[in-house]
């Protein structure tokens, strides 16, 4: 059994797509399927159901599915205990960054990183729908390690490392009639329209429970995929925003309040699968140190 098969093989059970797989795999389409039909006669199943619409995992491919993981990742522990032993520790990392939060110094972080790991090879990439998305890549071995905004119990199964705790804030324009008051609840604002990120965004899906929880809704208006330009649109008097404290960048005139009765905690942390890699464990306690810091 080749090591590629297996490899197209996880590609295509988790794009579900022949093209956008061997685009993933660097690959041509002809190869990828040709490696599928490969590995289905060896094994004796047929692992996918093709239609000219649609691909989806049969049976058996959803056996194998976690079986092919695993062993692709014994396989990449046995090369990189090699290589560490050679050379250091080598190989490839995928991080699921937050681009536009200032909380953590990226350049910086990775800047020493790679001084210590130069033969580590890091694809940092960010996540159309938020810490929702991360999480889902992380379990299906899509990324390896991703920064998070969502509450450890949507975590279940994955390993977490918390980095920053901080509790949400409201913006609002300085001749807002609430600007002025020293703190402000939940209810206080459930007739305001909001700005906010896009559902399955950590901090969006925090105060949507919060809400919730308090037996209310709300109305969000405008969506806006970058957390830290909120402010700017409150300015331009679109509706409140909610943010954590610790990502708050605040545009001119406008005021942040911050929320009590109860507070609304916040934790930004970094998840990755468990039993990391010489390489994930490498950079989890590179983050350890710089948050220490």
């Amino acid at each position: 059994m080749d090591t590629r098969q297996l490899e197209y093989f996880v590609a295509v059970a988790e794009e579900l797509n022949f093209t956008r797989a061997a685009q993933r795999m660097f690959a041509v389409q002809s190869t990828v399927s040709a490696g599928i039909r490969a590995l289905e006669r060896e094994i004796g199943a047929e692992l996918f159901a093709r239609s000219t619409k649609s691909v989806t995992l049969t049976a058996a491919g959803e056996v194998v599915l976690p079986e092919a993981r695993r062993a692709l990742e014994a396989i990449d522990a046995v090369r990189s205990a090699a290589a560490q032993s050679a050379a250091g520790i080598r190989g490839r990392l995928r991080v699921g960054i937050f681009a536009s939060v200032d909380v953590v110094d990226l350049p910086a972080l990775f800047g020493e990183f790679h001084r210590l790991h130069p033969l580590v090879d890091l694809q940092l990439q960010a996540s159309p729908s938020g810490s929702t998305g991360f999480a889902d890549d992380v379990r299906r071995g899509r990324v390896d390690v991703a920064f998070m905004g969502l509450p450890e119990r949507d975590l279940v199964g994955l390993a977490v490392l918390p980095l920053v705790s901080t509790t949400f804030v409201v913006v609002l324009p300085r001749g807002h009639a609430l600007a002025t008051r020293d703190s402000l609840t939940l209810r206080d604002l459930a007739e305001e329209r909001f700005i906010d990120t896009p559902e399955g965004f950590g901090n969006r899906v925090v105060i949507d429970r919060a809400f919730a929880d308090a037996g209310m809704t709300r109305t969000v208006s405008t969506q806006i995929g970058d957390l830290t330009q909120l402010p700017r649109f409150v300015a331009a008097d679109l509706g409140l925003a909610v943010v954590p404290a610790a990502t708050l960048v605040l545009a001119d005139n406008t005021v942040a309040v911050p929320i009590v009765g109860p507070e609304v905690p916040w934790q930004l942390s970094v998840i990755s699968r468990p039993s990391p890699s010489p390489a994930v464990a490498a950079l989890l306690a590179r983050f350890e140190t710089h948050f220490a810091r």
